[in-house]
């Protein structure tokens, strides 16, 4: 989503979606019938994808000319194994290699202008603590920093603690912790003469969720830096992780994810369903998005007092297609 219109955003090569022309930009109107918006289309997601596969999409387009047409855009069908066996053969193997090509897709980039500008692009909040100092020693030698949050689904409250940490040059109250019995604070400690102290731009998207948008709003609140983007997800409620299993040589590893906490910001207000809305609402336009421009990107650099072409700033992180 984009604002309140649902955009394609990328096309995977070699898919049927490129056969039929589907192309970045074009905007959906409708997936199988439902019109797409903020509030339902992860759950489209959801249930077209998990819940409910589905061989085909009947997607309602418009161009970025403005032309409409109807495509029916066929799934990539593949035999998978019926049992990933971890026990024997090959299957340990490819778990671990898949498991270090997610790794990969999720590592953390930079990109330097000179000695006066780094730009941070964070995929997730799963960082150990001396990953975050490590960025944190990076951004110290740069008078000025973009932290890039787009997409990044949140993940761990420690990367949370610790970035914000980075931040500040004194403790910071994050939020309370509202749960069913009782209500805890939840602070950030200052890395002190480590903290980074220039000046500081953080970019968000409807797809920024939980530790992410915290992270956004403490900036915020604080006035420590600009926040810049779409209004994020609105998905910040903390949830505790059940482990279980089934077996005693060979075992079946399952869980549960449920929630058990909510969080108020200093200001007294949630974030669930609302989300945060930027300083400064800075959207691509569908030629931005067919063009692989990126108008936030470079926006962030010009609050900051550098030249950088959106044309430039679309090319600095660049997607990488999972390998099948």
């Amino acid at each position: 989503m984009v604002g309140d219109h649902c955009f394609v955003i990328r096309v995977k090569p070699h898919s049927d979606a490129e056969t039929k022309q589907i192309k970045p930009g074009d905007e959906i109107l409708a997936v199988n019938g439902y019109s797409p918006t903020r509030d339902n289309l992860w759950k489209m997601s959801y249930v077209f994808s998990i819940l409910r596969p589905q061989p085909a999409l009947q997607l309602q387009l418009k161009s970025s000319g403005g032309a409409e047409r109807k495509v029916d855009v066929l799934a990539n069908m593949r035999q998978l194994p019926k049992l990933n066996d971890l026990t024997t053969g090959m299957g340990i193997w490819d778990f671990i290699r898949d498991e270090e090509d997610d790794a990969h897709s999720m590592r953390t980039r930079y990109r330097e202008m000179g000695n006066e500008l780094m730009i941070v692009k964070l995929p997730i909040f799963l960082l150990s603590q001396s990953e975050v100092q490590d960025i944190i020693g990076k951004a110290h030698k740069h008078q000025c920093l973009i932290i890039d949050l787009r997409s990044n689904p949140g993940g761990a409250v420690d990367t949370l603690k610790w970035l914000l940490g980075g931040m500040f040059d004194h403790d910071v109250k994050i939020a309370d912790r509202v749960t069913r019995n009782d209500t805890k604070v939840l602070t950030t400690k200052s890395f002190g003469k480590e903290t980074f102290t220039g000046k500081l731009v953080v970019l968000v998207d409807s797809n920024s969720a939980s530790a992410s948008e915290l992270f956004a709003r403490v900036i915020q609140l604080e006035k420590r830096g600009v926040i810049l983007g779409d209004r994020s997800s609105g998905a910040v409620m903390e949830a505790k992780r059940y482990s279980y299993h089934m077996g005693e040589d060979s075992m079946i590893f399952y869980g549960a994810s449920i929630t058990d906490a909510d969080l108020r910001m200093t200001d007294g207000n949630s974030l669930e369903h609302t989300g945060v809305t930027p300083d400064e609402v800075v959207l691509p336009a569908a030629e931005d998005l067919a063009n692989g421009r990126d108008p936030v990107m470079a926006h962030a650099a010009q609050i900051l007092g550098f030249k950088l072409s959106p044309e430039d700033a679309g090319k600095f992180f660049p997607f990488e297609w999972p390998k099948e």
